[in-house]
């Protein structure tokens, strides 16, 4: 088993708009989050978020507390959600164990104890994308399928942008201190998410792009809404978006996404939307 993570620095919109693009993959880019038995993740001083992913193959993988948490445990003074985007798996939370097929999902509260990764199948291993922000209070653990989900249906197929978001670990569906996800899928021909673009200063966020053919790409769209700027993104890579940035993509194929949040509040709804004629 390895376990790999790095710390990522919160950047000021006046420098970002000096970012050639390099400076901005640098920054805002996760291009290794899935590897066979390793465990990888990144942590942003940007609310302190952490998103990584856990690939069991031929291993049970443990969540070590990386230096940077310092804590006995890396749940002592978090919580983190869970969302499975590949084959059937398994996490063991200290006692309790939950088994996660594909896009089933699991929040697990603040507090000490073990937690694994394991898939059921080494030849179609679990892949396991995680968020975890701090929290300062235990919520009680619960999985969330697709069942469990406020489902939104935007868009259409004439607006390229048909999608479902079905919102998982949201406070109507699971009680939590600040994180919050969710997995939006567009349907096919629909290649745009988040149109009209927004941003939410209260909250950062980070995506999450799967279902994407190996062969294809998804452009994703940041920055201030009058200074924006762009990165091409491949299948289970994610992306930091600040509060400050807006957050869209388009791409050369259907995909979904996770998103994630944490911040000052939990009121999905909290958006300051800008009209498309004013992107810059």
């Amino acid at each position: 088993m390895k376990t790999n993570y790095e710390v990522r620095q919160a950047s000021h919109p006046s420098d970002a708009k000096k970012y050639d693009t390099a400076q901005i993959r640098e920054h805002y880019l996760i291009e290794k989050v899935m590897a066979p038995d390793e465990v990888n993740m990144v942590y942003s001083m940007i609310d302190r978020i952490i998103a990584g992913g856990a690939m069991p193959v031929e291993e049970t993988l443990a969540l070590e507390a990386v230096e940077i948490v310092k804590a006995d445990y890396f749940l002592t003074r978090r919580e983190m959600g869970i969302i499975n985007v590949g084959g059937p798996g398994v996490v063991t939370a200290g006692d309790y164990r939950y088994e996660l097929d594909f896009k089933e999902a699991l929040y697990l509260g603040r507090g000490d104890r073990e937690i694994t990764f394991a898939s059921r199948e080494s030849g179609n291993p679990a892949k396991f994308y995680f968020n975890s922000a701090p929290a300062h209070r235990t919520c009680p653990d619960r999985m969330i399928t697709k069942k469990d989900a406020v489902v939104m249906e935007l868009g259409s197929l004439e607006g390229s942008n048909h999608r479902f978001i079905n919102r998982m670990i949201v406070q109507e569906v699971v009680e939590t201190c600040q994180l919050q996800m969710g997995m939006t899928e567009l349907q096919p021909g629909s290649v745009w998410n988040t149109m009209p673009v927004h941003i939410h200063d209260r909250r950062m966020e980070v995506y999450f792009y799967f279902d994407l053919p190996e062969d294809q790409a998804v452009c994703h769209f940041m920055g201030e809404p009058t200074e924006t700027r762009h990165l091409w993104m491949h299948n289970q890579q994610a992306v930091i978006s600040p509060p400050w940035s807006i957050h869209a993509a388009s791409a050369t194929s259907s995909y979904t996404f996770i998103w994630g949040m944490c911040g000052e509040n939990l009121d999905y709804s909290d958006q300051d939307f800008f009209r498309t004629t004013e992107i810059r």
